[in-house]
């Protein structure tokens, strides 16, 4: 069946009959009928553009989808990267404060073992010169000894004071700063 337009309408004509439709009435509907047609028409061709520049914001905004979304993953890649990077360099800051803090503890146990080291010197040291003092001391008391144990008295005796005084003055020996040694 062929579609009927307003203008297959206009041009329409009937047979005339005795008893037929009133013509005035016939064409009055027929021109209502167009008018409906031509609106309708109208109104379809309003839509049918309606439609296309519907299909045009869609394809516009399903296009601005795809870009989003090619933009999200990317943006998402992105900051994937720059999360990983930041990882790799808090590790290598972290790596590298470790190694420095590694160098520095066996700078301070070297050092810690030069101080215990010139402390056993120290040591060695002290107990060489108290083994030699105590060398020099037992010489000298064996020296002292053999000399018949004849040392001049602690306290003058009255007679020896007036010849202390008629005595001339000897100068003193040279002698270096007295130290009070101890031997234990």
């Amino acid at each position: 069946m062929e579609k009927i337009t307003p203008i297959d309408i206009q041009h329409k004509s009937f047979k005339k009959a005795l008893q037929g439709y009133d013509r005035a009435e016939v064409d009055q509907f027929l021109d209502e009928l167009i008018e409906t047609l031509e609106d309708d028409a109208q109104h379809r061709v309003a839509l049918e553009a309606e439609i296309a520049d519907l299909r045009e914001r869609i394809s516009h905004f399903k296009a601005m989808e795809e870009s989003l979304q090619n933009t999200l993953v990317l943006a998402q890649r992105t900051a994937d990267e720059v999360k990983a990077s930041a990882h790799k360099e808090a590790d290598l800051i972290r790596e590298q404060a470790r190694m420095a803090a590694d160098r520095e503890m066996a700078g301070y146990n070297d050092a810690i073992a030069e101080v215990r080291r010139e402390h056993q010197r120290t040591l060695e040291a002290g107990e060489r010169a108290r083994s030699e003092l105590r060398n020099l001391l037992m010489t000298h008391l064996a020296l002292l000894d053999r000399s018949g144990g004849t040392a001049a008295p602690a306290t003058p005796e009255p007679a020896a004071s007036t010849a202390a005084q008629e005595a001339p003055v000897q100068e003193p020996l040279p002698h270096t700063e007295t130290t009070r040694i101890v031997v234990s």
